[in-house]
């Protein structure tokens, strides 16, 4: 049987915790939209603490698997995050987004194809999730304007868009706080964005002018790799006038009498 690695649980898992994402969205709409009140309410909270279950069973396990257990902490900060916060859960449905597209053919397209697909399915996630968040938090708090879902996915948009109207706004500490966060991902997003247009722009541009532009780091050492070569090889020839081993020995030819050349 061969052995477990980390490689080898995320792809029997990215099924699994896609599903579990869908799931955790869909419910949570549901109670947060339809505000159930009881047993539904705590149906819908044993369900989501399943999803909460098995995102936590594969963050245990994957760290468990990581040779460098705090290396992979540090750099799987997301996950931890994913788990500790539960409405972070559906961003996880930004990598099956990511295998969904056309064939790349440079790795720069790639790169700003993955992009692009974070940042638009980013945008529509946070937006519903943000909406969804504050409206739990606001809807029956004593002096609330965002009490119904129409009014929290306008504020979560405008929110996101960081325009800012003023016509809704939190008054809970909880919906503050997901105010902020909203910001803080939309200033993340457009710099994202921007970046990724500058770098389309830049290419789009230097098509058909590839004498023009300047050589990267990669084509310098290629090229100083390849000279390196060379002149190891021309430092094994011998030198000029040298006798190779191989060569037969030739008598000196005898020098012409004087009669001989002038005729």
């Amino acid at each position: 049987m061969a052995k477990l690695t980390e490689e080898r649980w995320r792809q029997l898992t990215r099924v699994p915790l896609i599903v579990a994402s869908v799931v955790f969205i869909v419910v949570y709409s549901w109670q947060v939209i339809a505000d159930f009140q009881g047993t539904a309410f705590m149906s819908a909270r044993i369900i989501m603490g399943f999803t909460w279950v098995i995102f936590a069973v594969d963050y245990v396990v994957r760290l468990g698997l990581a040779a460098d257990k705090r290396h992979w902490f540090v750099r799987h900060l997301f996950d931890f995050t994913v788990v500790i916060l539960p409405a972070l859960r559906p961003l996880r449905l930004l990598k099956a987004l990511t295998l969904v597209g056309g064939v790349e053919h440079t790795q720069g397209t790639a790169i700003r194809s993955r992009l692009a697909v974070y940042g638009a399915g980013a945008v529509v996630i946070l937006i519903w999730i943000g909406s969804l968040s504050v409206l739990d938090a606001e809807r029956n708090a004593p002096g609330a304007n965002i009490v119904n879902f129409g009014d929290s996915i306008w504020w979560a948009a405008v929110t996101m868009s960081t325009v800012g109207y003023g016509d809704y706004y939190p008054v809970t500490l909880m919906g503050r706080l997901v105010a902020v966060l909203l910001m803080a991902a939309a200033v993340a997003l457009v710099g994202v964005v921007t970046a990724t247009l500058a770098s389309w722009v830049i290419e789009f541009a230097s098509r058909g002018h590839d004498d023009d532009e300047a050589s990267t780091r990669g084509q310098v050492r290629e090229l100083a790799r390849q000279i390196n070569g060379i002149a190891a090889r021309l430092g094994e020839m011998p030198e000029p006038g040298t006798k190779l081993a191989s060569e037969p020995e030739v008598p000196p030819r005898p020098p012409l009498p004087p009669n001989a050349a002038s005729t």
